[in-house]
C-alpha cells in the first residue's frame, strides 16, 4: 500500500470502554475510523463529535454484529465509503453472568451470538475485501476469562476461548494473502463492566493481580495499535495478554 493512502479501521463496539479507547488510538494514529455501535447512539455521536472536532476522520456505523446480514452490510458500507478496509477490531461484546444451573438459554445464546458469532460475521465480511487487497489486519478482543475461566461466566468464557481458537485457525488460513490475525486478552480493566462488581470482589481481584491495580482501556488499545502496525508484521495467530500478570 502506498504511504499516501490513508488507512481505514473498523472498530466494533467502538463507542464505549475498551472500544472507545481503541477508536481514539487509531484516530490519533491517522486512520479513518468507522465506529460501530448498536444501542449507544448518544455515546457514539459524542465520541464522533469530539474526534471530528479535533480534525480526525471518523464516522458511525450502526449494526448488530450478531446478525450476519447487518455485519456484512456494515463492512460493505465502510469499503464503499473509503475504498478499502485495512484493520478490523472485533471488540463488541456483552456479559450475562450467572452460575450454569441458573443460566437461561437466552443468556447463553446472546453471549455466544455477540461475542463469538459476531467475530465470525465481521471477519468473514472483512476478509472478502482484504483478500482482494492482499493485505489487512484483524484484531480480536478476547479476555482473561477465555484462558483461565471464571466462575459465573461459562457463556462468556466459552465465547472468548472460542475467539482465541478462531484467531489461531484464521491466521493460518489468511497468511498466504498477507493478512494477519491476532487476539488481545485483557484482564480486569476499568470499564463499565467492572462497575457491577461488589467492593469485596474488586478487593479480591486487586489482591490477586501482581501489579496490584486494574488495567486502563488505553493500555489495551496500545496493544491493538501495535498489532496493526508494521512493527508487528511478523506476528500472527497470537494472543497477547494484558492482565497485570494475572494468568
Amino acid at each position: 500500500m502506498q504511504d499516501n493512502v490513508q488507512k481505514v479501521a473498523l472498530v466494533t463496539g467502538g463507542s464505549r470502554g475498551i472500544g472507545r479507547a481503541v477508536t481514539e488510538a487509531f484516530a490519533l494514529e491517522g486512520y479513518v475510523v468507522a465506529i460501530n455501535y448498536v444501542k449507544s447512539a448518544s455515546e457514539a455521536e459524542a465520541l464522533k463529535g469530539k474526534l471530528a472536532g479535533n480534525g480526525y476522520s471518523v464516522f458511525l456505523e450502526q449494526a448488530d454484529v450478531a446478525d450476519h446480514a447487518q455485519a456484512k452490510r456494515m463492512v460493505d458500507n465502510v469499503v464503499s465509503r473509503c475504498g478499502r478496509i485495512d484493520v478490523l477490531v472485533n471488540n463488541a461484546g456483552i456479559t450475562k453472568d450467572g452460575l450454569l444451573m441458573l443460566m437461561s438459554q437466552d443468556d447463553w445464546n446472546e453471549v455466544i451470538s455477540t461475542n463469538l458469532t459476531g467475530v465470525f460475521n465481521c471477519s468473514k465480511a472483512a476478509t472478502a475485501h482484504m483478500i482482494g487487497q492482499r493485505s489487512g489486519v484483524i484484531i480480536n478482543i478476547s479476555s482473561l476469562s477465555g484462558i483461565t475461566g471464571l466462575p459465573g461466566q461459562t457463556n462468556y468464557a466459552a465465547a472468548k476461548g472460542g475467539v482465541i481458537s478462531f484467531t489461531r485457525a484464521l491466521a493460518k488460513e489468511l497468511a498466504p494473502f498477507g493478512i494477519r490475525v491476532n487476539a488481545v486478552a485483557p484482564g480486569i480493566v476499568e470499564t463499565e463492566m467492572i462497575e457491577t462488581l461488589g467492593k469485596r470482589t474488586k478487593e479480591s481481584f486487586l489482591e490477586a493481580i501482581p501489579l496490584k491495580r486494574f488495567g486502563r482501556p488505553e493500555e489495551v488499545a496500545a496493544v491493538a495499535r501495535f498489532l496493526a502496525s508494521d512493527e508487528a508484521s511478523y506476528i500472527t495467530g497470537e494472543t497477547i495478554c494484558v492482565t497485570g500478570g494475572l494468568i
